[in-house]
This record gives structure tokens, C-alpha cells and sequence, in this order.
């Protein structure tokens, strides 16, 4: 088995690149984190999604290519630039909403239905926000979390953080947990109470 040999990839993942080069984008998304995130969107029929941290849409591409025509998933980003490139790839799909938006503040005043997965690529719903981030899940839903190995453009003190985050995790009694060194390091729990 060879795990860089990534096929069927979304069908506007190349377009989703060159917007990347052209902008000067320098935090894609990893193939192995978007391979996963289709695999596990397509496991939960006519889902509710949510990605914290729209970036450039390389993840968002992903996730959507996973669902099916009655899923829906909102994504995240307070980057307008980011945003209104996202929301451009994307307005032909009514499955997707692109928020421009203060993370921590949506999911504090979020009420409507709860998530079958949630991606946290952002501060807020990681790093901040958490509690509240995880309570927006039905139970068997998926929480992921990427970049959680040492990455080269951390700051300092962020090691530090990551590994308390990964003690507030593990110790979570409503949730199953499964921690992988693959990709950039993952995370990925299911909420079980």
C-alpha cells in the first residue's frame, strides 16, 4: 500500500491550488487530512457539517466531495479575502454556506441543529471555545482536529498548548478518542453520551 498514491481528488482541488499559488497562500491543507475528512463526511448520509477555519477551501473541497446532495456544511474563516475567494469556488453548491465571521463569537451565539462532525482548523473550536464547540455535536458525531505533530512554522510556546489541549482531550468522558502521528498529527473523537 502506497498512502501518497491519492486518487479522486475533488473535482476543483487543482482550481482550489492555483488560487493558492497565485495569492500567495502558504497554509493549504494536508492531502492525508482531506482524504480522511471525505471518508468520514461520507459516513454520515444527509449530515450536518461544520469546518472552523475555511482557509483557501482545500479542506472544504474535500468534505464536499464527500456529501451527499442533502448534507449541508458551514465553513468558517474571518479572512474576507479567503472568504470571498471560498464563496466564489463554491457558489454553485447550495449545500455549502461560507461565513465571514469571528469564529468564537458564531459559536457562542450558534443554536441551530448540532453537527455530525466538525473540523476545527481555527483557533476557536481548539484552542478556545472548546466546551462549547464539542456541546454542537450529536451524539456519534466526529470531532477532528489537525496539526497537532510540531509543525515549523509554530510559534513559540504553541508545542506547549497542543500538548495541554491533548491532556484536556484524553480525559473526556463522553468521548472516544483516537490520536494518529499521520498527516501533520490528528485527532479524532467521537461523542458517545
Amino acid at each position: 500500500m502506497n498512502e501518497s498514491d491519492i486518487r479522486n481528488k475533488p473535482r476543483m482541488h487543482g482550481t482550489i491550488e492555483d488560487e493558492c499559488e497565485k495569492i500567495g497562500f502558504t497554509m493549504p491543507s494536508d492531502l492525508y487530512i482531506g482524504t480522511l475528512l471525505k471518508t468520514l463526511v461520507a459516513s454520515k448520509p444527509s449530515g450536518n457539517f461544520l469546518e472552523l477555519g475555511t482557509g483557501i477551501g482545500l479542506s472544504l473541497s474535500w468534505m464536499v466531495d464527500g456529501m451527499e446532495d442533502c448534507g449541508n456544511i458551514i465553513s468558517i474563516d474571518n479572512d474576507p479575502k479567503l472568504t470571498g475567494i471560498v464563496s466564489q469556488l463554491f457558489k454553485l453548491d447550495s449545500r455549502v454556506t461560507i461565513l465571514c465571521q469571528d469564529g468564537a463569537e458564531w459559536i457562542k451565539n450558534y443554536s441551530g441543529d448540532k453537527f455530525d462532525l466538525i473540523f476545527a482548523d481555527a483557533w476557536p473550536g481548539k484552542y478556545s471555545e472548546l466546551y462549547e464547540t464539542l456541546a454542537l455535536l450529536k451524539v456519534g458525531g466526529l470531532y477532528v482536529i489537525d496539526d497537532m505533530d510540531e509543525q515549523p512554522n509554530w510559534p513559540t510556546g504553541h508545542a506547549e498548548k497542543a500538548k495541554n489541549l491533548i491532556k484536556v482531550l484524553e480525559v473526556k468522558k463522553d468521548f472516544c478518542l483516537t490520536k494518529m502521528n499521520w498527516s501533520t498529527g490528528i485527532i479524532l473523537m467521537t461523542k458517545i453520551k
